[in-house]
């Protein structure tokens, strides 16, 4: 018996078992997506559990709709974009989605090459999870996925306008909490002196 995720297996073979509802095909296709599905529909909720029910919901979706893949573009593209509509419906249906939140304008302009220096991905997408839900579904839509405003707009039924002055307002928040990592480290860096 061999243990492990065989990933040797081409892509069109597992999608043929799942087409033919071979429990084996789903599995195999669940073990090769599960943890970038599941870090996908994460980067939307913030709370794991959430996050993984999300993911469960989304291959539920997928195979019950394998078929309507055609084999046109990518299939983990089209598994992506099931995962962030079961998100997004997730969203629409537990959050209160809060469009408008201040935030205090920076006093200076961070020194970016420090950050980037001292801030890991991890960091930065933790600062990310820390943005309010509007704002942080809309920077995931279009700085990390890709979609343009007009999309956002049709998925979440809001205006273009909309979606575009809350990544404006993501991205100024996000600034403002890079601010503040620098000053944190900076003051780290100074008492270590």
């Amino acid at each position: 018996m061999r243990l492990g995720i065989d990933k040797s297996k081409p892509i069109e073979d597992l999608i043929q078992g799942c087409l033919d509802n071979s429990q084996r095909a789903q599995r195999d296709l669940y073990d090769r997506y599960s943890s970038l599905m599941f870090s996908i529909c994460l980067r939307y909720v913030g709370d794991t559990a959430q996050a993984e029910d999300i993911m469960i919901a989304g291959f539920m979706k997928i195979f019950a709709n394998i078929k309507q893949f055609l084999g046109k573009g990518s299939f983990e593209g089209w598994m992506r974009r099931i995962m962030v509509n079961e998100a997004l419906a997730f969203i629409r249906k537990n959050k209160s989605m809060y469009l408008e939140v201040d935030i205090q304008v920076a006093d200076y302009e961070p020194d970016y090459g420090l950050l980037g220096d001292r801030l890991e991905a991890d960091d930065l997408m933790r600062l990310v999870n820390d943005l309010p839900v509007g704002y942080k579904t809309i920077f995931n839509l279009y700085a990390i996925e890709g979609y343009a405003h007009k999309e956002i707009a049709d998925m979440l039924g809001i205006s273009v306008n909309t979606s575009k002055s809350q990544l404006s307002r993501a991205r100024t928040l996000l600034q403002s909490k890079l601010i503040e990592s620098e000053r944190i480290l900076n003051n780290k860096a100074i008492n270590h002196e």
